[in-house]
């Protein structure tokens, strides 16, 4: 393969020993699910630009399509593509003295911002997170969540470079047209170059107020899988898987940080119900009525253990403590058995951790649960002047269903009303439209 723009024996089958292009398909494909964040903070930190990172991966893909169906796949597929893809970026530097001399720049402007920022390289003799990294995605993680960079550019950036989806996927799970969302990309890149912000991990003293950016971003995507913000699904479950993988590499890459001991535990516990959380037809089934039996116990186990370790050694985070919630609830046999006043408890502690009028509509929840109804519906009424409760729909939902059980229907269909013109997908509204038929 001597002049070839791929490499040579890269660990590839014997003459003769191809496999069939579907098959070839579908190893790129498992490849660059699992690899593109890898492959793309390699060469970004190599190359200093994201988008010449993106565009040579690319390339690389395509290669590994002509290739792979009559060579084989190789041993180390994710090295196979790596070393293709350094090789056309060199190429193309070698084309573009321009583009050459201004990566150049970034790279110098790089290496000077590790220089000031030491204890990021050398942080590992007390926190094995910051230092000797299994690999340079955590530095993609923070380029990608800078502060610099607004919060939506974030997020939509994060699933793009790390999660993998494509531009329309990324654009359909904001709900915005994808020329709209090209653009928000391009925005974020075009930031992180012209600010030159510097492809590293922040240091021991910058990572508080770094690290909860990138927590953020994964839980939001997580969140949007979970209970999506409209469409014909109550779930969409690609994106909730996604989220968990990335959480899942955080927590390699930052093994000493609680808090994303406290995220994956969180996103696992929750995640285990899935399967439960919708009906034949997609509708909604409410936590009182899933069949727990059918929730994902491995997950539940992993999520458990991951909440020891998030509430041991210190003061707990949000998402310890949301994660210990959704344990609680997990490792009940049922509604009546849940330890409701325990879980009251932990959101006493959240809501002075993260002060939200969700989080309180949620205690309330759990009060009535706790105290009766009464008790839980004069919490939500000594909300009703939250502004940012007017178009969220679970407010509504939940002062409807505590009315219905204090008797007070005609109420309750008001709520209900309410809770319809707030919905926001098909699954909610057909199933409040049933409420208020009821």
């Amino acid at each position: 393969m001597a002049g070839e723009d791929v490499p040579a024996g890269e660990g590839l089958p014997a003459a003769g020993e191809g496999v069939a292009a579907g098959e070839a398909a579908e190893a790129v494909e498992a490849v660059f699910r699992e690899e593109r964040g890898l492959l793309l903070a390699s060469l970004t930190r190599r190359f200093g630009d994201l988008d010449l990172a993106e565009e040579v991966t690319s390339e690389a893909i395509e290669a590994a399509l002509r290739h792979w169906p009559a060579e084989g796949v190789p041993a180390r597929p994710g090295a196979w593509l790596l070393t293709t893809a350094r090789r056309k970026a060199v190429d193309r530097l070698r084309r573009d003295q321009a583009y050459a001399a201004r990566l150049a720049v970034l790279q110098a402007d790089a290496e000077r911002a590790e220089a000031v920022a030491p204890a990021a390289d050398a942080g590992s003799a007390s926190d094995p997170g910051l230092g000797e990294l299994p690999d340079e995605r955590l530095q993609l993680f923070f380029t990608c969540t800078h502060p610099a960079l607004a919060a939506e550019d974030r997020t939509a950036l994060t699933l793009r470079c790390l999660a993998g989806l494509t531009t329309p996927e990324v654009a359909r799970a904001f709900l915005v047209p994808t020329a709209t969302m090209a653009q928000r990309i391009v925005r974020a890149k075009k930031k992180i170059r012209e600010a030159r912000i510097p492809f590293r991990v922040p240091g021991p003293d910058e990572l508080p107020d770094r690290l909860p950016g990138v927590l953020q971003v994964v839980y939001s995507v997580f969140t949007e899988g979970y209970a999506a913000s409209s469409g014909p699904r109550l779930q969409r479950l690609d994106m909730a898987g996604e989220a968990v993988r990335l959480a899942r590499i955080l927590r390699r890459l930052l093994p000493a940080e609680r808090e994303t001991a406290g995220l994956l535990a969180l996103l696992l516990l929750v995640h285990a119900r899935r399967d439960a959380r919708t009906g034949p037809e997609g509708e909604p089934v409410l936590l009182e009525e899933q069949d727990r039996g059918r929730w994902d116990r491995a997950m539940i186990e992993e999520g458990r253990d991951l909440v020891v370790r998030a509430l041991t050694g210190g003061p707990a985070g949000p998402y310890g403590v949301q994660a210990a919630i959704a344990a609680l609830h997990d490792e009940a046999a049922d509604v009546e058995s849940t330890d409701w006043a325990q879980i009251v408890a932990l959101y006493d502690v959240l809501l002075a951790l993260t002060p939200s009028p969700v989080v309180a509509v949620n205690r309330a929840v759990a009060v009535a649960m706790r105290d009766g109804p009464g008790a839980g519906l004069a919490l939500l009424d000594a909300l009703a002047g939250e502004p940012r409760l007017r178009a969220y729909a679970p407010y509504a939902v939940a002062r409807g269903d505590l009315l219905t059980r204090l008797g007070r229907e005609g109420e309750a269909a008001v709520a209900y009303r309410e809770a319809l013109e707030a919905a926001g997908t098909e699954p909610e509204r057909a199933a409040l439209r049933r409420k208020l038929g009821e």
